[in-house]
């Protein structure tokens, strides 16, 4: 009896042990980077345009307020000395005020950039997800695996679709 479960257990091991290797000899799977492909692309290119014009005119004000801050900086050093107390005190007050206001100019541009890099990102994803699942079901895919967000340790480059993609997408806009 016991004999006869060890047997039967040992044909349903290998049933499925065969069953699982002919599953896997079917399973075909790719690789992309989303991020690469919106970078690279024509559409992404433009885009990165614009969000590197908007990033240009947001450093210059920082970068105006930046030479302000240091010469009320540099001002209060020189004259702290001969500063009376009540003087001393009211421009460092409006140093404080003035650096204050630098970081909100700098977290608000920071945030600035960062919503207007999530709408080109939202604005391209529908049309390179059409492609990339017109190329999928085409080429038989079973899975395409997002490299830029899900870290993959290692990958074979010859299953990297991310250049297809983009001369497809490129194609299609």
């Amino acid at each position: 009896m016991k004999r006869n479960i060890c047997v039967m257990a040992g044909i349903i091991v290998l049933l499925f042990v065969w069953s699982s290797s002919s599953l896997a000899a079917d399973t075909k799977i790719g690789f992309i980077n989303v991020r690469e492909i919106i970078q690279t692309s024509n559409a992404g290119k433009k885009a990165g345009e614009e969000l590197k014009k908007v990033a240009e005119k947001k450093q210059s004000e920082i970068t105006s307020m930046e030479k302000e801050l240091k010469s009320l900086k540099d001002d209060l050093d020189k004259k702290s000395s001969v500063l009376t107390a009540t003087a001393r005190r009211d421009k460092e007050t409006a140093y404080q005020k003035k650096l204050r206001d630098y970081q909100l100019l700098v977290n608000d541009a920071n945030e600035d950039l960062r919503k207007k890099d999530q709408e080109i990102f939202a604005k391209l994803m529908p049309e390179i997800l059409k492609v990339i699942r017109t190329i999928a079901e085409k080429e038989k895919y079973t899975l395409i695996i997002d490299v830029a967000t899900m870290p993959v340790p290692y990958f074979d480059k010859d299953y990297d679709l991310s250049k297809k993609v983009i001369e497809e997408y490129n194609k299609k806009h």
